[in-house]
């Protein structure tokens, strides 16, 4: 028992030594470093691309401290390199972690946000917060559609060459008549000189440039598959047409981007297909600019959206109804999908009353495979109206 005791008496300096120690770690390393993070990387990015990122860091701290900081990017958003970093900090230190963004997901993509781990120089006593960082949204535009391109989109857009005599048909000014051709649109026949001459005859309308481009996504007529090939196709169809020197916007039931020439209003096109989601409301079409070009892409087109269709065209020069029946449209390259249910029945319903609505200056497309574009390009649609299927 005195052996003990003398034992313990030796040992209680070095205790309270020892103690004294962790109670310094502990208290020295309460305070978090200061931190700032600076995010470099664009604002935006297409589908399938990849961007650079740098992620900046400063550190700074009167004690010494272990530090790890991890800054995860967004879902959807694959850095070949987590940016993470883990140092030992005594004053001032600035740090780059530097790594490359594969963009695999359309969308606005908002960054979440690290944390920031510190503990004393020996790592006994760890914290955590989360990292104080700049709010930072990459918005990723849809890439590329699979279609073959000019094949598929100048044909929707122009028919042709942007001229004042090539392009699209313009009903209100006549370059003349001639003999009816098989294949001619039945709203082009002039009936009143054919049944003066005794010969079928059509108007020959003059050629005109499109003035706008707007494309609408109906978005209550499928799900995710349909919504992510109509945003590329949409996104296509917009970029090409701002080639061609056109005003272009894009639009859903509930917004419109404005339209205009200059790359802003392209921008603000993309960033709304990046966006664009399912939505069960029904389809409710933008006001078209007079001798504008609208391009409605649907899964399964109702009543209602073929209605407001028709009312579209009094004003627009070109109305072109492009049908994506979820299920049985493919995009060139993928693997065709087992199928358990029929066409549906607003695309047959579609289908049969194509003929009606090209008389009335509405084009019909309806896509059924990945090779649709090997034909449609070869479609022509007098008086604005046509249709093409595979």
């Amino acid at each position: 028992m005195t052996t003990l005791t003398v034992s313990l008496t030796a040992a209680l300096p070095w205790l309270l030594l020892i103690g004294a120690v962790l109670a310094a770690l502990w208290w020295g390393s309460r305070r978090p470093p200061g931190v700032t993070v600076e995010r470099l990387v664009p604002a935006t990015g297409f589908e399938g691309t990849r961007v650079p990122l740098t992620v900046r860091v400063k550190l700074r701290s009167r004690r010494p401290l272990r530090v790890l900081l991890d800054d995860p990017t967004p879902r959807g958003v694959v850095p070949d390199v987590t940016p993470e970093l883990s140092v030992r900090l005594l004053g001032h230190a600035p740090h780059d972690l530097t790594t490359t963004l594969t963009l695999n997901r359309r969308g606005a993509h908002d960054w979440p946000g690290g944390t920031l781990r510190w503990a004393d120089p020996l790592g006994l006593f760890w914290h955590s917060a989360p990292l104080p960082g700049p709010p930072t949204t990459l918005d990723v535009f849809p890439g590329t559609h699979g279609l073959i391109l000019p094949d598929l989109l100048r044909p929707l857009l122009s028919e042709g060459t942007l001229t004042r005599r090539v392009g699209l048909d313009d009903p209100l000014s006549l370059r003349g008549v001639r003999d009816y051709v098989p294949g001619d649109p039945p709203g082009r026949v002039h009936w009143r000189l054919s049944a003066r001459t005794g010969t079928l005859t059509v108007r020959e309308p003059e050629r005109t440039a499109a003035s706008s481009l707007t494309v609408f996504v109906d978005t209550s007529s499928g799900g995710e598959v349909f919504v992510d090939s109509a945003a590329r196709l949409a996104a296509s169809l917009v970029r090409e047409a701002a080639g061609l020197g056109l005003p272009v916007a894009a639009a859903t039931r509930a917004t419109l981007s404005p339209s205009g020439r200059d790359p802003l209003s392209m921008q603000a096109a993309l960033r709304l297909l990046a966006r664009l989601a399912p939505d069960s409301a029904p389809p409710r079409l933008p006001p078209t600019r007079s001798g504008g070009n609208l391009i409605l892409l649907t899964a399964s087109p109702g009543p209602d959206l073929l209605t407001q269709a028709l009312h579209a065209r009094a004003t627009a020069a070109r109305v072109s109804i492009v049908a994506l029946p979820e299920g049985y449209y493919l995009e060139p390259g993928e693997s065709p999908r087992r199928q358990w249910t029929g066409l549906p029945d607003a695309v047959r319903d579609l289908e049969r009353r194509a003929a009606a609505l090209a008389g009335a200056g509405i084009q019909v497309v309806v896509l059924r495979g990945n090779q649709s574009v090997l034909t449609l390009a070869h479609g022509h649609a007098p008086g604005g109206g046509s249709m093409q299927t595979i």
